[in-house]
């Protein structure tokens, strides 16, 4: 739960917000946006950007990797390219080895469960990282 001050852990955040969080001025994270297709806030009205918590997540992980681990920007693109080439490698493994229970329940549900455990995947490593 929040305290007083503080948004919900789920809560939207501006880039205003996120900029003092982190302790970088916005065009730091406006330029980020440039470099790191994964990082894609949603706009609003006038352009205002509002940080889900998995963007804010991101811009954690690239804040750590480039002021507090020595990355270059070209270093952080590779590693973030690398773990996305990653999630998919596995996601089509348990594809190939699903169970044809499993493929007959997608088919008939017409839900890509595959897709979903690669996201699920996607996330959880963002967030260990």
């Amino acid at each position: 739960m929040a305290t007083a001050g503080q948004k919900d852990p789920g809560a939207l955040l501006t880039i205003g917000e996120l900029s003092q969080e982190l302790g970088l001025p916005q065009h730091i994270l406006r330029y980020w946006e440039t470099r790191f297709p994964q990082l894609r806030p949603m706009q609003r009205a006038g352009n205002r950007r509002y940080y889900r918590p998995a963007d804010v997540e991101l811009a954690r992980r690239i804040h750590r990797l480039l002021n507090q681990e020595g990355y270059t920007v070209r270093g952080v693109q590779k590693l973030l390219r690398d773990k996305e080439a990653q999630a998919v490698e596995v996601a089509t493994a348990a594809r190939e080895m699903a169970t044809p229970l499993q493929q007959a329940a997608q088919q008939e549900s017409g839900v890509d469960v595959f897709r979903l455990i690669a996201l699920r995947d996607r996330l959880a490593a963002a967030i260990d990282s």
